[in-house]
């Protein structure tokens, strides 16, 4: 789970999944504390030093437990428009075959050394960075909180030969003004968003390196399309389908994939489930794309409302019931706002019950004491009524927004 999880929020993952024990680092202790509280959860708190001495007493397992490839593996939650997170249950087989996906695609081997600046809770760091360094047998370096500055000394430190990022880290590293050695980088990977083309030429040009950008989700382990370090690259492409994968457009542009990556379903969710995957086995991405004749798709519109803050996917529901709870809100309305560094912004439009008084900056820290630190809005700003449609449905395209945030 997310360190920044909120005790909330660790509460209904823990008593969702049914999880029985927590290993939390020690310094979210109290989030993992108060969250296991109100489920069955124990928690063994991860101390360096302490945790050690706890390993130490218990007898190590001889053997690999036997698994078949459609058990479940791991469960990450995703929200959805919901506003509830659903846990998406990965296989052994789909893990293990978006692993061999990985190493190919990038080319790591025991030779590589890898820059692990994503969040392992994070399928993209998790599959790509972690658990395809560890099956190639290379190399992983660590930094616990991404600063560009940081970032490029470790790659001249460590002799990094390939760095996987999201968008606004590759924009940080390329507006950091000294010099830096990163001549060891043979390839770059980014995901988790839309890469600006000028940002990926400017990488390239200045480090000297291939980036090569991909696609994918939560819910498809998560590598679903890739560009190819040995085939024509198009600006603003997502890539071709990886290896053993099918991708295919809906009637109305939505992008559906369906294949080995496809999770087994969303746990205890099977309505959420059939609406997700038909029948045949597609999947609905929420994602409207084009393809071109080559094979090339390419991500035009979402589909889906949520909010990608420097490749996090923030759900505008989930923040707008947080908001509800607030007494003096009478309606909410939570959308991305563009932002030049992190891609999007979160803010909010409120409107107020009659009578009632709170300060924009009241309500943001309403809402940050109860979610992630990536969610919560950085801009509220207050209407008379939103827009509606004539079913009542906000219509959060035609709110507009305070002078203030026009770009």
């Amino acid at each position: 789970m997310n360190v920044l999880l909120k005790e909330r929020e660790v509460a209904f993952y823990l008593r969702d999944s049914g999880a029985k024990v927590l290993f939390a680092w020690h310094e979210f202790a109290a989030s993992a504390h108060a969250g296991a509280e109100q489920s069955d959860a124990e928690v063994v708190l991860v101390e360096p030093g302490q945790i050690e001495q706890l390993l130490s007493r218990c007898e190590p397992a001889g053997r690999v437990a036997p698994r078949a490839a459609d058990d479940t593996a791991v469960i990450l939650y995703t929200s959805g428009t919901t506003g509830t997170p659903k846990g998406a249950e990965l296989t052994h087989g789909s893990l293990g075959r978006n692993v061999e996906v990985s190493v190919a695609l990038f080319g790591i081997d025991e030779r590589m050394v890898v820059l692990g600046a994503l969040p392992f809770f994070h399928a993209f760091g998790q599959t790509c960075a972690l658990n395809a360094t560890l099956a190639a047998g290379g190399r992983l370096t660590l930094l616990p909180r991404f600063d560009a500055g940081r970032a490029l000394e470790i790659i001249a430190r460590d002799g990094v030969t390939i760095f996987e990022g999201v968008p606004t880290m590759y924009t940080a590293m390329l507006g950091h003004v000294e010099d830096a050695d990163a001549s060891t980088l043979t390839v770059c990977v980014s995901g988790g968003a839309a890469m600006p083309v000028e940002v990926m030429r400017g990488f390239e040009a200045r480090f000297g390196c291939q980036v090569l950008e991909g696609y994918g989700l939560s819910e498809t382990s998560p590598l679903a399309t890739f560009n190819r370090r040995d085939r024509e690259r198009k600006p603003g492409s997502i890539g071709l389908a990886i290896d053993g994968v099918e991708l295919r457009l809906a009637d109305d542009g939505e992008l559906l994939v369906r294949g080995h990556n496809v999770m087994k379903g969303y746990w205890q969710r099977p309505e959420a489930t059939a609406e997700a995957i038909d029948g045949d086995g597609w999947f609905r991405t929420g994602d409207i794309a084009r393809v071109d004749a080559d094979g090339y798709f390419f991500i035009v519109d979402r589909k889906k409302e949520v909010v990608i803050r420097g490749g996090f996917n923030v759900y505008p529901r989930e923040i707008e019931e947080v908001i509800y709870e607030h007494p003096a809100v009478r309606e909410a309305a939570v959308l991305g706002i563009s932002h030049r560094t992190l891609g999007e912004e979160v803010g909010a439009a409120i409107v107020l019950k009659a009578g009632m008084t709170v300060t924009p900056a009241e309500l943001i820290a309403f809402v940050k004491a109860r979610v992630a630190a990536y969610k919560y809005p950085r801009h509220v700003w207050f209407l008379d009524e939103l827009p509606k449609g004539p079913t009542g449905k906000i219509l959060k395209r035609a709110i507009k927004l305070p002078e203030e945030l026009h770009v």
